[in-house]
């Protein structure tokens, strides 16, 4: 299954505790990433699932991937701002995120409004909280309901 994970107050924020900076990361002054993100995407991983990251962000897919691979997470693909425009906004969907383009299974975000555009647009998102310290737990149970 393709799962996807939003940047900014999903996996990016200083709102929460973060994962400890690896030597790499120090190095290249990567964005650190919320504590957990490493085990959840090891246990997706060993579960089967591709990891993607869909973001409204104008950040580089180059930069992104370095990001998570200073962490030695590696992700599968990156869609960032610009792929978006390229491929949703130009199809006519005004929409901020659009999964099912990229053949997404289920997106996890922070956003309340990209739930309700599931809803509407007919794809699958799993919605957490920024406060919710048992973060990775509700998403490894929401996907197992979901499938």
């Amino acid at each position: 299954m393709k799962i996807s994970f939003d940047l900014d107050d999903t996996i990016i924020s200083t709102k929460f505790s973060l994962e400890k900076e690896s030597l790499w990361s120090k190095i290249i002054r990567v964005e650190r990433i919320r504590s957990g993100t490493i085990t959840l995407f090891k246990k997706l991983r060993a579960q089967k699932h591709e990891i993607y990251i869909y973001t409204t962000s104008y950040r580089s897919k180059l930069k992104i991937k370095l990001m998570f691979l200073c962490y030695g997470i590696p992700v599968d693909f990156v869609v960032n701002q610009h792929l978006h425009e390229k491929r949703v906004r130009k199809r006519g969907k005004n929409v901020s995120k659009f999964p099912p383009e990229f053949d997404i299974d289920i997106h996890i975000d922070d956003s309340l409004g990209v739930e309700m555009e599931g809803k509407k647009f007919g794809f699958k998102t799993i919605i957490v909280s920024i406060d919710d310290e048992n973060w990775t737990n509700t998403i490894l149970k929401k996907i197992e309901k979901a499938f």
